[in-house]
């Protein structure tokens, strides 16, 4: 039974990946500041360290307590809007934050992670779908310190035989089956839950941020992918590491796009409510289409997604936040 550490497991995708470990049979750790992340996340049967990346008294700590074979780290700001206008504390958390992080892993003998990257890293894409071995020009300071942390993996990978795999993924979405965890951002910035405000009363309409771009409806086109399949590629990486795999990086989509049209008309099907949309102007930085090539994480990585469904997607995330209407009931 491995030992894995979860950093940032109280968080969204953090907590779905830890859920998955668990049911896998892992031994589980999980750390996290909970400023994004919340303690009632946390699965049954991990144990929980409260404390910051940015720490390394708390990571030398940490690692002198539990003997981890492997680290996820997932513990990182993701607002694009919020790194535009405050880059700085994107850098002190998710670069600064990394770079301690891997200090610590060093000094105490840890060598392998999986590391939770974006596909902000490519920024306006050259070619869809987009693959690994494409440009990186990141649009925003989010993508530029999740590119910069994927820079930071290698070159320690160099210097000091750290064996790593970034995952690079789309929009996350959807919610475990079980409908006790879910999405819950605060300020919500996600499509998904965004429109099932409007079923929940929350919000009286969705808006649509252009209907002129070039695709068949006129609105972007997005790679929706369930946090659960993205939870199993992360515990397929780890185990890809453990039998020696070497350093890479995966995209991880389900390689079909959906429009935003298309994800309202899905959404106004699964809750029986009209969802009123409204038409708003581009907002700054939207590239038409994001979809993801997701072929060579099937090949090397044995991953297929299993909840590919746009309508079974929204049903789980429905099933959240109709059951949860203000997210978890604490911190």
């Amino acid at each position: 039974m491995s030992t894995i550490l979860v950093m940032g497991g109280a968080g969204y995708i953090g907590s779905h990946t830890a859920l998955e470990l668990v049911k896998a049979g892992n031994d589980v750790v999980i750390a996290d500041n909970l400023v994004t992340g919340y303690r009632s996340a946390v699965p049954e049967g991990a144990r929980f360290y409260q404390g910051d990346l940015r720490d390394i008294g708390f990571l030398d700590n940490l690692f002198k307590t539990e003997k981890i074979d492997a680290v996820i780290h997932f513990a990182a700001y993701s607002l694009v809007g919020e790194s535009v206008t405050n880059p700085l504390k994107y850098y002190d958390n998710n670069l600064c934050g990394t770079k301690v992080l891997l200090e610590s892993m060093v000094k105490n003998g840890i060598d392998k992670i999986v590391f939770s990257s974006t596909a902000a890293t490519y920024g306006e894409p050259e070619n869809i779908p987009i693959l690994e071995s494409d440009r990186t020009c990141p649009t925003n300071p989010y993508g530029e310190t999740k590119l910069a942390m994927e820079k930071m993996f290698d070159w320690t990978a160099k210097a000091h035989g750290l064996h790593y795999v970034s995952l690079r993924y789309f929009n996350a979405c959807g919610a475990d089956e079980s409908g006790n965890i879910g999405e819950a951002h605060n300020p919500e910035s996600h499509l998904i839950p965004l429109i099932l405000q409007v079923p929940n009363g929350k919000r009286d309409a969705i808006s649509v941020f252009g209907t002129d771009y070039d695709t068949p409806d006129g609105t972007c086109i997005r790679d929706y992918i369930h946090v659960t399949d993205l939870a199993q590629a992360h515990i397929l990486a780890v185990q890809y590491l453990m039998n020696g795999g070497k350093n890479d990086i995966f995209n991880l989509g389900n390689g079909v796009g959906y429009s935003v049209k298309e994800v309202i008309e899905t959404a106004r099907k699964v809750t029986g409510h009209p969802i009123p949309a409204v038409e708003a102007p581009r907002r700054a930085g939207d590239p038409a289409r994001l979809v993801a090539s997701s072929e060579k994480a099937k090949k090397i990585l044995g991953w297929k997604p299993v909840h590919d469904s746009l309508e079974e997607i929204i049903s789980s995330a429905w099933k959240w936040h109709k059951n949860h209407p203000d997210g978890y009931a604490e911190k």
